[in-house]
């Protein structure tokens, strides 16, 4: 079946089985390789893109029920000459170790700070469920934290 797919704020035709998972459409038709294949069971959290600005794990959205949703990845989160605060916090704590699970774990970040702009431990642990296998926790806490002290959490650029 044919779908357009709003992308990044761009609108993107694609013709796809509608069980097809999202995750896949992103990577393969759309050529959108900061989503990430980790776990496919929506465990993990590598695939994390936002729907409509929720943090989903794409992996588990079949393409039949995105419907008008507004997909953002990592791609349409900030741009190398505009970063995403999320991202400049990430690169200045240094925050990833290998890095595999971190796009995952920025759309998830983003999105908590999109409606929290100084979440508490408790709602950090609540929201922020990506797994990091390289252990990066306290860093992904600290930027968060630092973000929320210098006012960032909700802005964009």
């Amino acid at each position: 079946m044919a779908y357009d797919l709003a992308v990044n704020g761009q609108t993107h035709h694609v013709d796809a089985d509608p069980a097809t998972p999202l995750l896949w459409i992103l990577r393969e038709q759309l050529g959108l390789p900061g989503t990430k294949f980790g776990c496919g069971a929506g465990l993990c959290g590598a695939c994390t893109v936002h729907l409509d600005g929720v943090a989903t794990r794409s992996c588990q959205v079949p393409l039949g029920t995105v419907g008008t949703q507004q997909i953002t990845t990592i791609e349409g989160l900030g741009t190398p000459a505009a970063r995403h605060p999320v991202q400049k916090a990430w690169i200045d704590i240094q925050v990833p170790q290998c890095g595999y699970c971190q796009s995952g774990m920025i759309m998830a970040v983003a999105a908590l700070l999109a409606h929290t702009a100084a979440p508490t431990d408790d709602q950090i642990n609540t929201e922020i469920t990506n797994i990091c296998r390289c252990g990066t926790y306290p860093r992904v806490r600290r930027a968060i934290h630092a973000l929320a002290q210098a006012g960032e959490a909700t802005s964009h650029g």
